[in-house]
């Protein structure tokens, strides 16, 4: 099997400014990072965020997407208008997304398919709240997260983007699953993609979310399943940013 190679997603949630962007865009090109990185940015900055990367090899993504397709849809965002504004990755299933805009299993797995039919390369957010890991049920839920999505796209689809594990509980909190406990998720996440699609499985690449930092990628990263890491506050200070990067490019 070829080694997967390590991917670094920078999530700034709703977080930017034009001139903060700017200053954070000339520190990424001075050290860009010798890992794969996809920086996705609030859609306003999307095409600031495209155009400060150009020449780069890093990508751009969106970190949502609608699941309808073009039309009188107030306030939503085609899979069309991201490609156009040089997006070609989109987070989908954020917790923050499920918990606090009722972004269910179903709508997950339906923005899933619609990203991935318009050419999207989707990052689909999947873990466990604290309760639910209290209660031995995180091998449960994200396998049902995952069912949806594989219910309507194949698992080949998926190999081309990746899959972020993310426990809620951990999630902009100071808590992070140690590397043991993050590798045994990932472990069984790959095996439940192997019931779809074994080569499918072993292709794609599975990150890890939750208070990623410096302090603590490398030794995240060095688990044999963990290939990068979906990264949200630290992703807001490029220095971070590009020293998570570094650790995942060791």
């Amino acid at each position: 099997m070829v080694p997967r190679a390590k991917l670094v997603a920078a999530n700034w949630k709703m977080n930017g400014s034009q001139p903060d962007n700017s200053r954070w865009l000339q520190a990424f090109r001075a050290a860009p990072p010798r890992c794969e990185a996809v920086v996705c940015p609030p859609f306003v900055y999307l095409q600031q965020v495209a155009a400060g990367l150009a020449g780069t090899a890093a990508g751009v993504g969106g970190q949502d997407v609608s699941d309808r397709a073009l039309g009188a849809w107030t306030g939503e965002v085609a899979a069309e208008m991201l490609l156009d504004c040089g997006a070609a990755w989109v987070i989908l299933g954020h917790s923050e997304r499920r918990a606090s805009f009722g972004h269910s299993d179903a709508i997950v797995a339906a923005k899933v398919e619609r990203a991935v039919a318009a050419g999207l390369r989707p990052i689909l957010c999947i873990g466990e709240t604290l309760h639910q890991r209290e209660q031995g049920l995180t091998m449960a839920v994200v396998a049902a997260q995952i069912d949806a999505v594989l219910q309507r796209v194949p698992a080949a689809r998926l190999a081309g983007g990746a899959i972020a594990y993310e426990p809620v509980w951990a999630i902009g909190t100071g808590r992070t699953a140690t590397p043991a406990e993050a590798q045994e998720v990932h472990a069984a996440i790959r095996g439940r993609i192997a019931a779809h699609d074994a080569p499918a499985a072993a292709a794609t690449r599975l990150l890890y979310g939750g208070s990623v930092k410096p302090a603590n990628a490398a030794e995240l990263f060095s688990q044999p399943d963990i290939d990068g890491g979906l990264i949200g506050g630290a992703s807001l200070v490029a220095a971070d940013f590009l020293a998570i990067c570094a650790a995942a490019a060791h």
